[in-house]
């Protein structure tokens, strides 16, 4: 029996789309409280700039994947090679992967299909597929994590593709919470408001004050908003809560 004053080994935590904005903020605050970092991404160079971040600012397990969330062969390949890295086992998985600031605005009569399947694949197909691949290797009690979006809850127009894959991403994490819950697994989903990542900057001149008068708390979301309520979820407080969507907007909106 290990002693109550043991310290306890690192959990391992995976994230995808880690290779900047809130994947790589999601691993800055993992890694802060002593977990360690799988890092994946399908841009690698990003994802190995992510992990020399982690090292250089703290003393952490990281290491970088490549990762296509679409492709059978390379998310079993990620499940395997991440869970060697942890150990054994995954304990946290957040999926974060998405295509979001290379989304093209325009009425859904006029969406190209082509681009509609790729948002598909990407923000809605992907996080099945890691899931997927991931699930043998998950950890009794593990947590998963999907990034949803506050969207799916107001609308926006002239995004449907992006506003229906993150709708489905909510669909999905109630399944997940009811196939994995006999293993104590939970699964839960974050769904951001307009966040003051790197591709929300990109986006418009006026970011840093977009929305913020339609918010209860009047400021601009930050990534370290959407992190402590992932850390949250991931934690042990957080052992009888499945299948729920938590929305992070500042209180723009209530369900």
């Amino acid at each position: 029996m290990s002693s109550p004053n043991a310290t306890p080994s690192p959990r391992t935590v995976l994230t995808t789309g880690a290779a900047g904005g809130l994947g790589r903020a999601f691993a800055e605050g993992f890694a802060a409280k002593g977990d360690r970092i799988a890092v994946a991404d399908i841009n690698l160079e990003g994802a190995q700039e992510t992990v020399g971040k982690l090292k250089a600012n703290a003393d952490v397990e990281a290491q970088a994947f490549a990762v296509d969330v679409t492709s059978p062969e390379s998310t079993t390949q990620l499940a395997k090679d991440v869970a060697e890295f942890g150990g054994g086992k995954i304990d946290v998985l957040i999926n974060n992967a998405a295509i979001y600031a290379t989304v093209t605005r325009s009425p859904f009569e006029d969406i190209d299909p082509a681009e509609w399947d790729l948002v598909m694949g990407v923000n809605l197909k992907g996080p099945w597929m890691v899931t997927r691949a991931i699930s043998p290797h998950l950890s009794d009690n593990a947590r998963v994590v999907n990034l949803s979006s506050a969207t799916v809850f107001s609308g926006s127009a002239q995004w449907a593709h992006y506003v229906a894959s993150k709708g489905g991403v909510i669909a999905l994490t109630r399944v997940l919470a009811k196939e994995l819950g006999s293993r104590g697994i939970t699964v839960n989903a974050v769904a951001p408001g307009f966040t003051l990542t790197e591709a929300s900057l990109g986006l418009m001149d006026n970011a840093e004050s977009y929305g913020v008068d339609r918010g209860s708390i009047k400021r601009a979301s930050q990534p370290e908003d959407i992190v402590g309520a992932t850390l949250f979820l991931a934690s042990p407080e957080a052992e009888y809560i499945t299948g729920q969507t938590l929305i992070v907007d500042g209180g723009r909106q209530f369900i």
